[in-house]
């Protein structure tokens, strides 16, 4: 019997203990987690950037859909002040191709030409046929003489040979026949027309009733 005790004893005393429960970790709250992956917010993002998507869209399309009138000349070595209604989103050469509607019966020269032809000269600036009124409008696009997204008429800002002065004479952007700024381009006021480029920033400043603009 005391063998059988001693036994028992061993068994007991070799026994190894329980193992510890190890305590899982939990998110602390004052840590900053935002940039971990998380698939649901991630998704929601998603859907919120497609939704301003969407918005943005419609809203470009309506205000490229609204009329927009432009007071223009008809430019053969004289001015012929003219009004056509296009949409904020028409390009200058549909602008041109009403322009050209609107003058082939007062203008042979215009009912012979073609659209790609004719020329758009807005502060000084041939505007590309390419170009949007939505372009212009949207980028606030600045001119050599003055702002491109203004199509009514301005005050010419030329006195006494001043670019940055105004007179009491108004102008309007010029519409005329490529051939005639070609043989007329060493000329005033061709002389100072040069092409629009998007990447270069006309910012000189100029006035308006005395008051410069910048």
């Amino acid at each position: 019997e005391e063998d059988d005790d001693d036994d028992d004893d061993d068994t007991t005393r070799a026994a190894p203990p329980p193992a510890e429960k190890r305590q899982r970790l939990g998110f602390c709250p004052g840590v900053e987690t935002s940039f971990l992956p998380d698939r649901d917010r991630e998704a929601d993002e998603a859907a919120l950037r497609e939704q301003l998507k969407q918005e943005y869209a419609l809203e470009t399309a309506r205000v490229k859909a609204e009329p927009l009138d432009i007071t223009y000349s008809y430019w053969d070595g004289s001015g012929h002040r003219r009004r056509v209604s296009v949409t904020k989103g028409s390009t200058v050469g549909e602008f041109l191709a009403a322009c050209q509607a609107q003058l082939k019966g007062d203008f042979r020269a215009v009912r012979s030409a073609r659209v790609e032809s004719l020329m758009y000269v807005k502060e000084d600036l041939i505007l590309p046929h390419h170009v949007t009124f939505f372009d212009l409008i949207s980028n606030k696009a600045r001119g050599k003489s003055g702002p491109l997204f203004h199509f009514d008429v301005h005050d010419d800002i030329r006195l006494l040979n001043d670019a940055t002065r105004e007179k009491e004479e108004s102008h309007a952007g010029k519409v005329c026949d490529r051939s005639w700024y070609e043989r007329n381009k060493h000329i005033f006021p061709a002389s100072r027309w040069e092409t629009f480029d998007e990447r270069t920033g006309y910012s000189a400043p100029y006035s308006i009733h005395g008051h410069v603009v910048r």
